[in-house]
């Protein structure tokens, strides 16, 4: 009788575990999603930047544009010129 209790406790446990993990590692996946594509974001704006300088087209690197064009991608990158070219 006392294996079956610690068998079935064990059970449960793991469960729970696999439960928990599931429920945390979603948010965390979409956490380190937005990290990369900040970082690549931020790479994009040097980038235009770099190639820009001979425009005359800068778009300030912050936290806030690199989430933008992180997050839109090519098109953020060309709203953000849009924006500065008009501004």
């Amino acid at each position: 009788m006392n294996n079956t209790n610690t068998i079935i406790t064990f059970l449960v446990c793991i469960i729970s575990i696999i439960i928990l993990g599931r429920i945390f590692i979603l948010p965390l996946k979409k956490i380190l999603k937005l990290l990369l594509n900040s970082i690549l974001g931020g790479l994009l704006i040097v980038i235009i930047n770099w190639i820009g300088g001979a425009f005359g087209i800068h778009i300030g690197l912050n936290v806030f544009t690199a989430i933008f064009v992180g997050i839109l991608g090519i098109p953020g990158a060309i709203l953000l010129i849009i924006f500065t070219m008009i501004l």
